[in-house]
């Protein structure tokens, strides 16, 4: 069960529910357009790992969309939510600041994952559970999910998004980290970043987020994945730590498949001291895709690293080495 500061807000669910419904039939009528094709950003990787830092600053380039605390309320019609978002936030379309409350900037905090402010980042997961609301626990093959899933109405709200913006679109993808060459084939542009973090690191911060989320280190936090059923009853680091080792096995198979020029594997630490680097690979990777990023890089020059590897207890370490 979750802790009191991460329970759902029931009467929003409803609300939500019955806007999204409501907006289903504008939605549909977005989706029969024919849009250029803008490239996709997909964050891959383990929880904890950076992806939520990654997303913020991919958002603060301001050169890059990205699914926003507001724009996830729309998770059901996100083209006509979009389109919503830009009336009530795009400078071009104030009027004698009558909705200045939405003027701010990215923040970079979060508390497992969930940000503060209308125009925050957003994980989005409301809208990919549309899609994918099938048993965490088990992976389907691609063929299986070109099959399962509607896939023309899930590219196509995803490039609705990025036309409306006008802008290559950024959000995590971490529900597929074990499907990324379903992304890969669904897409024809995309870029894949793929993050990594020291192992003993992403294992202490993976357990204090189970602590946060429920109060208990012993609930399961964040997508059952396929070795779920082999980690379940052992003990909470022994099931992070498997947990973070098999999901990075599977992103590294994954992108195994993908073209050198559409992924990019970011290693947290050397990012977090000079993010500039990853900017450039970025620049260049969708330059190869059509896209032209400002040549001077406009974000911040690092970020605090923040290290759980020194001075670990012995069964951390006993859990990496058991894995590792």
């Amino acid at each position: 069960m979750r802790s009191k500061e991460f329970q759902r807000n029931i009467f929003l669910e409803n609300l939500l529910s019955d806007v999204n419904d409501s907006l289903w039939l504008s939605e549909k009528q977005e989706l029969g357009k024919i849009r250029p094709e803008f490239p996709m950003i997909f964050i891959m990787g383990p929880h904890r790992s950076g992806t939520t830092l990654m997303l913020q600053w991919l958002a603060s380039l301001g050169s890059i969309a990205y699914p926003t605390n507001l724009l996830s309320r729309f998770y059901g019609a996100p083209i006509v939510g979009s389109k919503i978002q830009l009336l009530l936030t795009d400078k071009r379309y104030s009027y004698r600041d009558e909705l200045k409350f939405f003027d701010q900037k990215v923040v970079f905090s979060s508390q497992n994952g969930k940000t503060t402010g209308a125009l925050s980042p957003n994980e989005f997961w409301y809208f990919w559970r549309r899609f994918f609301s099938v048993e965490d626990s088990v992976r389907y093959s691609t063929q299986e999910l070109l099959e399962k899933i509607d896939v023309d109405s899930f590219r196509s709200e995803l490039l609705g998004i990025s036309d409306v913006f006008q802008k290559p679109l950024a959000l995590k993808g971490m529900m597929l980290n074990y499907n990324i060459d379903f992304l890969d084939k669904v897409f024809n542009k995309a870029i894949f970043i793929c993050m990594k973090r020291d192992p003993i690191s992403n294992i202490v911060s993976a357990l204090k987020s189970r602590e946060r989320q429920f109060g208990d280190e012993q609930e399961w936090y964040s997508f059952k994945i396929p070795e779920y059923r082999e980690l379940k009853n052992l003990s909470p680091v022994d099931q992070v730590a498997g947990q973070i080792y098999y999901i990075n096995k599977a992103t590294e198979s994954g992108l195994n498949c993908v073209s050198s020029s559409r992924k990019i594997i970011v290693d947290y630490e050397d990012f977090c001291d000079n993010p500039e680097v990853v900017y450039g690979d970025l620049r260049e990777k969708l330059m190869q895709q059509g896209v032209r990023l400002d040549s001077k890089y406009p974000g911040r020059t690092g970020f605090a690293v923040k290290k759980h590897n020194k001075g670990c207890s012995p069964d951390v370490l006993a859990a990496f080495n058991k894995f590792y």
